[in-house]
């Protein structure tokens, strides 16, 4: 039973926040996060992003174009044309776009943004978006104190040099990560940016106005937006981490958007109810659960027993036990809405045919093995483990659940020693790229500890990152989905979920985000 003081006061605090900006704004969004992100300097979080989405505008934009899809639009720069071997960048910026605080964009700011992400001062989260860039690398150690590859052309145009060619590029430019700061306001700050409104400066469709602590943020509309001024004046953003006030608070009116994301046990209460179940908006994400694999412990050296292990999981169970089967099962490494994506071979839920498999390798009697997880993650990760612990014995597989601390999770995992673990993967950009090389990859199967060792695949993915025909690109990460899962069955991908979300019916033209985060950009929606 949630305590009614608690309540009493969170919902008190937002209607003070609400009171005291009415006066000046008549269509205020309220929303709220579970934690505060503590910056609005996008080079230096990878996990909040809903002010710098807000704030800031990239040189390109992915915008959701239909359920679980996106398009790759103009932002900042209004066009761009490619070398033909694919290593030259020439960005033409829109002229006129202002920053908050009154300077024009200039290329000058384009290059002093990618400097400043590569400076190692900055201590900047999201350098590998610029890996591909000319003298990036040399920038990033130290060796050099200038990037060949970052050139102001004249003062609306930018080029970029890659060491080679790199297909996703431009899906990379429209991260965010690559959002844009201004040189003259940005510089003099230094690692002081991003703290507060007086040190954040974006040319965004919304302007930072108030931050308090573990509180609340609010954004006010720009009336100098390059695109038009938003239909929203303000938003506002609590900071509320308890599951059940996010609930109520919505269910009061106090807030206009509950992300199922933040309590995903709420989902069949909203479903059911009547007030409540034609205001759910749902999307599929870009995004996929799996369970890894490591090859390089025994029993899982053995191909038949990774293919018994994946024939052994009941994934459909699984996906509707813990999450009301809001999803898709996956069978490949692309989820679905990824560029290049195409339905994969399905993986059987066999677990006769998956003990006779362990028989063959040489396990009649059945094998011991772990899984783990670490202590801090939520129980979904627990929960999963344990129905899965329970599905595989049917199979032969003797499981042990091992809990350990999460920094010993991670040296475990790049030492290449961890055992088998779940966990899933959002798109940061739509490209194949974010998923085939994040995983199996020569460095990626490595330190994540997959250790699937497969040269035919190394090469093709470093092959697929310099390819210029989309076609020809796309049908090798097809062919490569087959062999990384059906021949080496290197991991057991398990299904991609729905994003659902509850909104007040005063808000209008609110569209669920292509890439599975809770952040997103509030430019086109409106309130009543």
């Amino acid at each position: 039973m949630l305590n009614k003081a608690k309540f009493m006061m969170a919902t008190g605090l937002i209607t003070l926040a609400m009171a005291s900006t009415s006066l000046a704004a008549d269509h205020v969004l309220k929303i709220a996060y579970q934690e505060d992100p503590k910056t609005v300097d996008v080079q230096m979080t990878q996990d909040f992003y809903t002010l710098p989405l807000n704030v800031y505008d990239r040189l390109v934009e992915a915008e959701t174009s239909g359920p679980g899809q996106s398009q790759l639009t103009p932002g900042l720069a209004e066009s761009w044309e490619v070398s033909q071997d694919g290593k030259t960048y020439i960005f033409h910026l829109r002229k006129g776009v202002l920053f908050h605080n009154g300077e024009e964009l200039t290329a000058d700011d384009v290059v002093y943004t990618f400097d400043r992400m590569l400076d190692p001062k900055t201590k900047a989260l999201s350098t590998d978006i610029l890996n591909f860039v000319d003298g990036a690398t040399e920038r990033l150690d130290g060796s050099a104190t200038t990037v060949p590859g970052l050139q102001a052309v004249d003062k609306y145009t930018v080029k970029i040099v890659l060491k080679e060619p790199y297909a996703a590029f431009i899906a990379l430019l429209a991260s965010p990560g690559a959002s844009i700061y201004n040189r003259k306001f940005t510089e003099p700050l230094g690692d002081k940016y991003g703290l507060t409104p007086e040190t954040t400066n974006g040319t965004g469709p919304f302007k930072l106005t108030e931050y308090t602590l573990n509180d609340s943020q609010v954004l006010e509309a720009n009336d100098k937006y390059f695109k038009g001024r938003p239909k929203l004046d303000q938003i506002v953003i609590r900071v509320v981490a308890d599951a059940e006030t996010l609930r109520l608070l919505f269910e009061s009116g106090e807030l206009d958007v509950f992300d199922i994301d933040y309590a995903s046990s709420q989902l069949p209460y909203f479903a059911g109810s009547d007030q409540w179940k034609d205001q759910i908006r749902s999307g599929p994400r870009v995004g996929i659960y799996y369970y890894h694999i490591n090859q390089a412990l025994k029993p899982f050296d053995d191909v038949r027993v990774r293919k018994a292990f994946q024939m052994a999981i009941n994934r459909q169970e699984i996906l509707d036990k813990n999450f009301y089967g809001k999803g898709k099962l996956e069978n490949g490494v692309m989820p679905r809405g990824l560029t290049c994506y195409a339905e994969a071979k399905p993986i059987e839920y066999n677990p006769q045919k998956a003990k006779a498999l362990l028989a063959e390798a040489g396990y009649p009697n059945g094998v011991d093995i772990k899984l783990t997880q670490a202590s801090n993650w939520s129980s979904r990760w627990s929960d999963m483990n344990q129905i899965i612990q329970a599905q595989i014995k049917e199979a032969g597989f003797n499981a042990e659940i091992n809990t350990m601390d999460e920094s010993a999770y991670f040296a475990a995992r790049k030492a290449g020693t961890v055992d088998n673990y779940t966990q899933n993967w959002s798109a940061d950009f739509n490209d194949p790229d974010n998923f085939f090389y994040t995983f199996f990859s020569k460095s990626g199967t490595s330190v994540r500890g997959y250790n699937n060792n497969d040269e035919q695949v190394f090469a093709a993915l470093d092959k697929a990152r310099s390819m210029t025909n989309p076609e020809e690109r796309c049908a090798l990460y097809q062919k490569m989905t087959d062999r990384i899962v059906q021949d080496d069955a290197a991991w057991v991908p398990l299904f991609s979920l729905d994003h659902n979300y509850v909104v007040q019916p005063r808000v209008k033209n609110f569209v669920v985000p292509w890439n599975g985060w809770s952040d997103m950009s509030y430019y086109k929606m409106e309130v009543e």
